[in-house]
């Protein structure tokens, strides 16, 4: 009977480390959770709190106050603490002196807010195992460029900005990239933001023929066009970016106006996870989605991982990971493989995807 009772031992065992190892993941979150940006660090905690309870993992949450010094002290915690990967960052500064810590400690990070470009086009230099879940600085002003040149190259078209940086940017690329296609706009100019009317533009717009008019500033002034526009008969279909998710203010966007942005994740979501966060009586709002995915991406990376032998950095790239917004894959370089911007067209009470994209 001995080697009996010895063969069941080691099954036992055997189960017992199997379900400990299954239970091992350990994923660390930094967010801001004081300061000025502590209400978008709440939005974390709540996505990746409601994440980690729906699939069994653990957590080790830091403030990183959206600091150098924050950052820094995160990475330690988390390098400490030995957690498999780390979820959230919103800022560059903390991001930035985070990763070096993260990196020699083997650490995979998945940040869900930061856009700044050179975090990955910097992945040969620095070696930094970093992944963003979310756009990169250029992705707007890219995904602009290639959808109005692509849905406009039949139409009259005119480009203006309000002078900013931002503004500037996103007209200057669809400049270019509209010139790339052999494509001219029958108008340029710059207009003066925050006027409360634009009549002076949507006149010097009609004289030109232009019926089709990217804007790159502020919904508020693109609602104040809209309406002259309309005043006038212009006949004018504005588009703007990302912008003109916030809603303006007295006066409303015109029918047909476009918007190129990211979908509002909870019109996008999976229905038994919205029905999740609304048990928990919590808003699926801001980061709280793209904070459930980004746990829902390190459980997936982490099974890929243990399954196949690979490192985790492997099991991270180049693979479909399924999340409650969607399959999510990265690139070599750490960022979205596909971008996540679309066209919307204003219905006279939302933005609604626009069929034909």
């Amino acid at each position: 009977m001995r080697p009996r009772v010895t063969t069941t031992a080691a099954l036992v065992w055997l189960f017992m480390a199997s379900a400990a190892s299954a239970q091992a993941l350990l994923v660390g979150v930094a967010a801001p959770l004081s300061g000025p940006s502590a209400i978008l660090g709440k939005q974390i905690e709540a996505g990746t709190g409601l994440a980690a309870e729906a699939n069994g993992i653990e957590l080790k949450t830091v403030d990183d106050a959206c600091t150098a010094d924050g950052g820094a002290v995160a990475a330690r915690e988390f390098a400490a603490a030995k957690v498999n990967i780390v979820v959230g960052f919103l800022c560059t500064e903390a991001i930035e002196a985070a990763m070096p810590i993260l990196k020699d400690a083997g650490i995979p990070v998945i940040t869900i807010g930061v856009r700044t470009e050179s975090l990955t086009d910097r992945r040969a230099k620095t070696g930094w195992p970093v992944y963003r879940l979310g756009p990169r600085g250029d992705d707007e002003r890219n995904a602009i460029a290639s959808t109005l040149t692509r849905l406009w190259q039949n139409e009259l078209f005119a480009i203006i900005d309000d002078g900013t940086i931002y503004g500037r940017e996103i007209a200057e690329t669809l400049r270019a990239a509209a010139e790339q296609a052999a494509l001219k706009p029958v108008f340029t100019d710059t207009f003066r933001p925050q006027l409360d009317n634009q009549i002076g533009m949507i006149g010097r717009l009609k004289k030109a023929g232009a019926t089709h008019v990217f804007a790159g500033g502020d919904g508020d002034d693109i609602a104040i066009m809209g309406r002259d526009a309309a005043q006038l008969q212009a006949g004018i279909v504005f588009a703007g970016g990302e912008n003109l998710r916030t809603p303006p203010g007295d006066v409303p966007y015109a029918l047909g106006t476009l918007m190129i942005a990211p979908p509002e994740w909870a019109d996008v979501a999976d229905p038994k996870v919205l029905a999740a966060f609304a048990t928990q009586k919590i808003v699926p709002d801001g980061y709280t989605l793209p904070a459930f995915a980004a746990v829902e991406i390190a459980k997936a990376a982490s099974s890929l991982s243990e399954s196949s032998g690979k490192p985790l950095t492997e099991a991270l790239t180049g693979q479909d990971l399924t999340t409650a917004i969607g399959p999510i894959r990265f690139d070599a370089k750490g960022d979205l493989s596909q971008s996540p911007y679309r066209v919307f067209r204003f219905d006279g009470t939302r933005f609604a995807p626009l069929e034909s994209n």
